[in-house]
């Protein structure tokens, strides 16, 4: 019987994991280049197409360079010659069933039956969207960034070093961390409390801490100044003071089931899970003494870029795996009502989170099937009937846009254009350099929907700037090809 056991937990079945990981995809759903996908997605396009965004590449390349995730995904897409939209969507459900395979694997290290395990990736699958307190994550986006695969990546580590296998660990780390160095990092100090933990459990608290030291050696932290500290301080979430009580509620509730847990006799639980309960706790209570040493003060505003609270994405995935298989051994087991009386609700709980999340667009945004939301429909348009090299201008906030659904310009035209307020900052707080080219660009569009056209003029002689996107209205002489109920799309001059 214990052959058995083991033989599950290294050899999961992979088709009913892949069931599970389909269902999550329809349950939690997809869309292309929203919000942090509108960074990363076009530096996946670069790599598929290198003639794509002559202008403004650098506002997705400072994060593209930190990474092999473009060169993965995008290499993929050109070596198969499929297109890179279908690309990106079987990628990110592969790490949907990556993860899933990760929580199988560690739940089988914690758990001794299969109703614990499956219960344990339930739980996890079905929370993919669940936010991870106040750190502007869930544990799994519905669209695709490199924590779509450093996740499982650093997930799996924790698995295969919990179950006595070091190198296999290492390996994934190192996978994690060509991915999404930041969240390697998280994986790797968690793994360091795990082993001092065994010899010297004081130690643990302390190691997050002192690992953080040495960044500021290898980067400039320095306080930003100017418009790169406007950008770093209009992400509240870097800055625990900036959360609510329910943020909050979202640290230290799960802290102190862990706590609990890990002092518990639970049957069915192998030392395992409570080694990994009793290390969770110093580990998430250092990281959120970091968290609020560094947002205390102005002369830390330069190290808040480290967000040592993200820390809890890995933290909350491991928590969810030990909860689910508790669920499974203890109150699920065979009981098929009883699976359904819980997951069938918070299925679709997660659903309506996400359906009101994205309310104007598909809750799953196919590849290759054109939705009728009028900005993706003119995002789609432009990728179609315009040149490469075209240069476009909109409105800096378009994002924020009722109906726009946070689609970025980039992600789905594929086309270069001036920098926004909205998530083209966000690579300035990290990035201070492109401060400046950022200001500059969406002060020149500042006022958008006052403009007439001899301020695109200007637009076209400082920028190059060739193409608009505007909510609609007639301008004498401009040429407009396309238009919707929303939206039209002008050339500037002859165009090109």
């Amino acid at each position: 019987m214990a052959k058995q056991e083991r033989l599950l937990a290294v050899r999961p079945p992979l088709a009913l994991l892949a069931a599970v990981a389909a269902l999550a995809v329809l349950v939690h759903g997809y869309h292309l280049g929203v919000d942090d996908a509108a960074i990363y997605v076009p530096a996946i396009k670069k790599a598929a197409d290198p003639s794509l965004y002559p202008f403004g590449a650098e506002f997705f390349l400072s994060h593209a360079r930190l990474s092999l995730l473009p060169n993965l995904v995008g290499g993929s897409a050109r070596l198969t010659r499929v297109p890179t939209d279908l690309a990106i969507f079987a990628w990110h459900a592969a790490g949907v069933f990556l993860l899933l395979w990760a929580a199988w694997r560690l739940a089988g290290a914690c758990f001794r039956t299969a109703p614990a395990r499956w219960g344990a990736v339930a739980l996890l699958a079905a929370t993919l969207s669940v936010p991870v307190a106040g750190t502007a994550l869930a544990i799994m986006d519905p669209y695709f960034t490199a924590r779509s695969l450093a996740t499982p990546a650093a997930l799996f580590a924790v698995a295969c070093y919990v179950s006595g296998q070091p190198r296999r660990a290492l390996a994934w780390l190192a996978a994690a961390a060509s991915i999404h160095p930041q969240m390697a990092f998280y994986g790797a100090v968690f793994l360091l409390c795990l082993a001092v933990g065994r010899r010297w459990r004081a130690a643990a608290p302390a190691l997050p801490l002192a690992s953080w030291a040495g960044l500021p050696v290898w980067f400039d932290f320095r306080p930003p100044t100017g418009p790169a500290r406007d950008a770093l301080l209009a992400r509240t979430y870097f800055f625990v003071c900036n959360w609510a009580w329910y943020e909050w509620a979202g640290v230290f509730a799960p802290l102190a089931l862990l706590w609990r847990l890990g002092s518990a006799r639970l049957a069915g639980v192998t030392p395992v899970f409570h080694r990994l309960a009793r290390t969770l706790v110093p580990f998430g209570l250092a990281f959120t003494a970091a968290g609020i040493a560094l947002s205390g003060s102005a002369r830390f505003e330069g190290l808040a870029r480290l967000q040592p609270m993200r820390a809890f994405h890995l933290l909350y995935a491991i928590f969810f795996v030990l909860l689910g298989g508790l669920l499974g051994e203890r109150l699920l087991q065979t009981s098929a009502w009883r699976w359904a009386a819980l997951f069938l609700p918070l299925a679709f709980g997660m659903w309506l989170l996400q359906w009101q999340s994205f309310p104007s667009s598909p809750h799953v945004e196919w590849p290759g099937v054109r939705a009728a939301n009028p900005w993706t429909s003119a995002f789609f348009w432009i990728r179609g009937h315009t040149p490469k090299d075209a240069v476009f201008a909109l409105d800096p906030n378009y994002m924020e846009i009722p109906g726009e659904d946070q689609h970025g310009f980039r992600a789905l035209a594929e086309r270069s254009v001036l920098a926004d307020a909205v998530k083209d900052s966000g690579a300035v707080s990290l990035f201070p350099g492109l401060a400046d080219d950022w200001q500059a660009q969406v002060q020149a569009t500042t006022g958008w929907n006052h403009f007439q056209p001899a301020d695109f003029e200007r637009l076209s002689k400082r920028y190059g700037v060739s193409w608009i996107v505007t909510q609609n209205r007639a301008y004498p002489g401009l040429t407009c090809p396309y238009r919707n109920a929303a939206l039209a799309v002008c050339r500037i001059g002859a165009g090109r």
